[in-house]
């Protein structure tokens, strides 16, 4: 039986079935106890830590229900089976160890990952020992190159629902990531297109772009997006942006300019729109922006979207919508080629999908993600006098403009010294530079406590108003 060695804080805003709660969910995660190791009984362990019997039943409940604990009737509570589904949470041992290793900084405002304490470990932890224990075959078979059916068919439903999306299972093709996604459709253009890419876009981008030897050019953007001025001037065939929410800036596109958009596509037939659909599930005033797919008349947008910010970027499961001609190009000529998701989790993903685990997860997320927001930017209006907040409320990130007659890298430095990571725009543009106004600086939030973000925007008050 291990020993819990934890000081509860009755000074902290915590309650200290909170406390409690957080050290053993993180001790467990993080591998110091191990799968069936049992926990000090409730009497025991609110003797050890002089607290009451209730709070320790309270944490142990909170761990049960989120699967980490097993309460077994008249024998106690033990450590669940966790071995290859934790690192879903993005907290695997070896994952923190490399954070460790890297700066040591107290608050990141990283736009990357997902919230870690609220995955749903339980229900998928039960699908996935469903999907395995039944003995399903199509567990040992190659499967369809373009995934698997019910997964697919339950895409294409969520899609349409959500996204106003009109497609059909079979225009639809999952694989593991959209750099892989993109390298499908390299084969699926005739000649050779030249590219268009949102600057500032997806930092990604360029790099993939470049490494796979595609021409491409960066496009700039005003206040509502990519202008299709831009398109008709630099004569590119296919175009990638991201309309609902656009990366970095925050910024969505009218329909007037949609609609544009749109109708430059049209007027050729090797001309394609790619709409990544970044984070769009994630938007907190008014209702969702409908998709571009769902107003394309004419075959020319190529929809995609991934779980790495619905569920975890550690699923590796991402997606696109072709158009009908190219499903058939897709057929034709690349019906060699293999799903690269594991068969396993492509039918847990579609099992969860189904008995309608995602949405309600989905649902759960948005909550938690408006309130990280919202705390987020009245700390900042209240320790950061000086700074404005751009971008829609929607997304995972925000971005703000910093006055107080620091360039970006002294903000980025200064923020440094104080043990706070903050992302200069810079970064995210492929050519030219930023305009001439204040420093712009990206701070994500969806792996940031709420409790902590008090700390980190002191944090940079100190470090820019020293």
């Amino acid at each position: 039986m291990n020993e819990i060695t934890l000081a509860l804080d009755r000074s902290e805003t915590r309650t200290l079935t909170e406390q409690l709660y957080h050290f053993l969910k993180t001790e467990i995660i993080q591998g110091n106890f191990a799968s069936n190791d049992k926990l000090p009984s409730k009497r025991r362990l609110a003797r050890e830590l002089g607290c009451s019997i209730n709070t320790v039943e309270g944490a142990y409940l909170q761990l049960v229900d989120e699967g980490y604990l097993i309460a077994k009737e008249k024998s106690g509570h033990y450590v669940a089976e966790l071995d290859g589904v934790v690192h879903l949470g993005g907290f695997s041992r070896e994952s923190m160890v490399a954070q460790e290793q890297d700066e040591s900084y107290r608050h990141d405002f990283s736009y990357h990952g997902v919230d870690f304490d609220h995955f749903p470990f339980r229900q998928w932890r039960r699908i996935t020992r469903e999907v395995i224990e039944e003995g399903d075959r199509d567990l040992l078979r190659m499967g369809d190159p373009k995934g698997y059916l019910e997964l697919r068919t339950n895409i294409a439903r969520y899609l349409h629902h959500s996204r106003g999306v009109e497609c059909t299972p079979s225009q639809i093709v999952v694989s593991s990531g959209t750099e892989y996604l993109l390298q499908i459709l390299f084969q699926l253009f005739e000649g050779n297109p030249c590219y268009g890419i949102e600057n500032p876009g997806y930092e990604k981008l360029n790099l993939l772009f470049r490494s796979n030897r595609v021409h491409f050019k960066a496009l700039e953007l005003d206040e509502q997006g990519l202008r299709v001025e831009e398109l008709e001037r630099s004569r590119v065939d296919v175009v990638c942006v991201t309309p609902s929410h656009q990366f970095p800036t925050g910024c969505i596109m009218p329909v007037a300019r949609r609609l544009q958009l749109l109708g430059w596509a049209s007027l050729q037939a090797t001309r394609y729109i790619i709409e990544d659909d970044y984070d769009s599930e994630f938007r907190y005033l008014g209702k969702p922006i409908p998709s571009l797919q769902g107003m394309d008349r004419s075959g020319r947008v190529i929809y995609m979207g991934s779980f790495s910010k619905s569920l975890s970027p550690a699923l590796r499961i991402s997606y696109m919508v072709l158009p009908m001609h190219l499903c058939e190009v897709f057929n034709e000529s690349l019906h060699f080629l293999n799903c690269p998701v594991p068969m396993v989790e492509q039918k847990v993903l579609a099992l969860f999908m189904e008995r309608g685990h995602f949405e309600r997860h989905l649902n759960r997320m948005r909550n938690l993600y408006r309130q990280k927001r919202e705390t987020l930017v009245s700390t900042i209006s209240r320790l950061l006098p000086s700074s404005r907040i751009e971008g829609a409320s929607a997304g995972l990130h925000l971005i703000i403009r910093i006055d107080n007659g620091m360039e970006e890298h002294e903000l980025e430095e200064t923020a440094k010294a104080y043990g706070v990571k903050v992302y200069g725009l810079t970064r995210y543009y492929s050519e030219g530079v930023v305009d001439a106004g204040e420093p712009k600086l990206l701070l994500g939030f969806a792996t940031m406590g709420i409790e902590e973000m008090e700390d980190a925007v002191a944090s940079l008050h100190h470090a820019w108003y020293r």
